[in-house]
């Protein structure tokens, strides 16, 4: 993977996207390690997390997440999320960031030299085109090690460096026995995968 010491980037994380990568690669990210990860290689000028919230909720279970990451150098970027009912008569969440985070890229690309994209959705593949055409590096973070995929074949190839996310396991992966020694966390009525928008 390339980074450069002297080079400016961004962090974009799709919050959903690479909540769902991570789980079904069986590991969670400690968000701490993974500011310290991209510090260490470049120079960092800003990682910005984006999701959405149920307004309405008495629990969620992403409130203490973002609490912490707005207290710890990331920027939160949220919105509320739309309940609805589908046709099979299942409550379902829809919480889609992609505009925010295209936006924020957009406005952001000519203070940078490389924006790296944590998200493996295909809806990214113009953008990634766009700060291409500005004379920005673009690496996205996701995994293929899943079946299927968790990275649009077409983001994929448009990018300039692709990045397993389970290559990153030991860089940023959060060590299992953090998990064990918490008291467990009251049961949320809401599971954080609703907000998956893959």
């Amino acid at each position: 993977m390339h980074f450069y010491q002297d080079e400016r980037v961004a962090l974009f994380i799709d919050g959903s996207n690479l909540y769902a990568t991570a789980k079904t690669l069986g590991f969670d990210i400690d968000y701490k390690r993974l500011l310290g990860y991209f510090r260490k290689r470049s120079r960092l000028i800003r990682a910005i997390y984006y999701t959405a919230l149920l307004e309405d909720a008495e629990y969620s279970p992403i409130k203490p997440l973002i609490d912490w990451l707005d207290y710890n150098g990331y920027r939160v970027v949220t919105k509320p999320a739309k309940e609805f009912t589908d046709a099979m008569g299942r409550r379902k969440v829809k919480g889609n960031m992609d505009i925010e985070l295209a936006v924020d890229v957009m406005q952001l690309a000519d203070q940078l030299d490389h924006i790296v994209l944590f998200s493996g959705d295909g809806d990214f593949r113009s953008l990634v085109a766009a700060v291409q055409a500005k004379g920005r590096r673009v690496t996205v973070i996701s995994t293929l090690t899943t079946r299927p995929a968790m990275i649009a074949d077409d983001l994929r190839r448009q990018t300039d460096q692709f990045i397993d996310l389970s290559d990153l396991r030991d860089e940023i992966g959060r060590d299992p026995s953090e998990r064990r020694e918490r008291a467990p966390a009251p049961a949320p009525r809401e599971s954080f995968e609703d907000f998956a928008d893959i």
